[in-house]
């Protein structure tokens, strides 16, 4: 590759990337405005945990969708179109009273973000060399992580000064601005080589049919709690009623989380040829657990929580590992349709999390409100995000159970 065109595919890149990064501070919106939002709607917890899964049911029920659309009318349009979507939803959540409207738009948001990876490695594997998509894959993780690190305090500094629905508003705004920009400037390369393993709709019948790959998706949905339970929505709340946080306080510190996912996927890598990958997503999903539940169980020094949430980052990059022993199940030909599926489940934690986190807590709310809207107390977000580490626990006992059934096959 010469360097005009290496600057031309980085100039590529980097189009989906900022919508891959930029849907991240989308994910996270309901943890920073979760009052504002129980009030606009005059909602009670199980209520916003349902608006919150709202996302994660757009997101997982797009995956396969985005990738056969991918394959079939390409990256340009695709990821334009749906950056479109999610800024026009951002900006009908905004606007509406209405409460099916609010759970239509959140819905719709997550099903546009859905583009934001699977694009992103779409135009990955056409602009640049098959040597380098597996660093280039890691390095847009990497970036996109950065939109979840700082749609936690620096986003939440910007409400603190303009107003949650301008903030909101001017996103929705440079989203659809965004998705302008990527139909007039994204090309697929002239010299593009046709590959025979699209992904084909008939594929994922092999993928449902493997018992297997459906313990894996269903470990992976038990354990990912940490990440898209406590840190995308819960943990802000949590830490402001359990330790009195200011509220860019308590985002700064779940945003540790994010910036240890940073360096947890080369660490577990490198984990993982000592342990092999079983064994390394069992330790993580042991790990969580504990780290939950220490967090939720006791008041702890602001050092510690710090050293906790960094780590429990390092330990949520084990779904690295989950789609390396994905590799190992699926047969060659069907790995895409297999991440796609893995994708899917993965996403509908979210919406299992946040569904269950909301009723426990709302069958222990105590009746106090403010502004119509209900306050919870530490014990019932101590009691709703005991699901979490109790899920990872049986995510762990999956794994085991599949990694004992393949040594016995092998």
């Amino acid at each position: 590759m010469d360097m005009k065109s290496n600057w031309k595919a980085y100039g590529m890149w980097l189009l989906p990337l900022l919508f891959f990064t930029g849907q991240f501070v989308l994910r996270l919106w309901p943890g920073l405005m979760m009052q504002d939002i129980m009030r606009q709607f005059k909602i009670d917890a199980a209520q916003f945990g349902l608006l919150a899964s709202a996302y994660y049911y757009g997101y997982a029920l797009m995956q396969i969708p985005i990738a056969l659309a991918l394959d079939r009318f390409g990256a340009r349009f695709v990821i334009s179109a749906c950056a479109m979507l999610l800024g026009a939803s951002t900006l009908l959540f905004v606007n509406t009273q209405s409460w099916p409207l609010a759970l239509a738009s959140r819905f719709l948001i997550g099903a546009g973000s859905a583009a934001g990876f699977l694009g992103t490695s779409k135009i990955v594997s056409e602009w640049f060399p098959k040597a380098q998509y597996t660093h280039m894959i890691g390095l847009s993780f990497t970036v996109g992580l950065l939109g979840a690190i700082y749609g936690g305090k620096p986003t939440n500094q910007l409400i603190e000064w303009y107003g949650g629905p301008t903030v909101w508003s001017m996103i929705g705004w440079v989203t659809l601005l965004l998705g302008g920009i990527i139909f007039a400037l994204l090309r697929r390369p002239h010299a593009i080589e046709e590959v025979d393993d699209k992904i084909q709709v008939h594929d994922l019948k092999s993928a449902l049919s493997s018992r297997h790959l459906w313990v894996l998706a269903i470990a992976n949905l038990l354990m990912v709690g940490t990440l898209e339970g406590f840190a995308d929505v819960w943990g802000v709340n949590y830490l402001m009623t359990q330790y009195h946080f200011a509220k860019n306080d308590a985002a700064q510190f779940v945003s540790c989380i994010y910036l240890g996912m940073v360096f947890g996927g080369p660490l577990l890598a490198l984990i993982s040829q000592k342990f092999g990958d079983y064994k390394t997503i069992c330790l993580c999903g042991l790990g969580m657990a504990f780290g939950l539940w220490t967090i939720i169980g006791a008041m702890i020094n602001v050092y510690v929580l710090t050293s906790l949430f960094f780590g429990l980052g390092l330990l949520c990059c084990y779904q690295v590992l989950v789609f390396s022993v994905a590799n190992e199940l699926a047969a060659p030909k069907h790995l895409g349709i297999t991440v796609a599926f893995l994708n899917c489940i993965n996403m509908l934690g979210g919406s299992f999390f946040h569904t269950m986190i909301g009723r426990i807590m709302d069958s222990f709310w105590m009746g106090t409100l403010d502004q119509s809207a209900r306050v919870y107390s530490s014990q019932s977000y101590q009691y709703g995000l005991s699901v979490i580490p109790m899920s990872a626990l049986l995510g762990v006992m999956c794994v085991y159970w599949l990694q004992q059934v393949r040594k016995k096959k092998s």
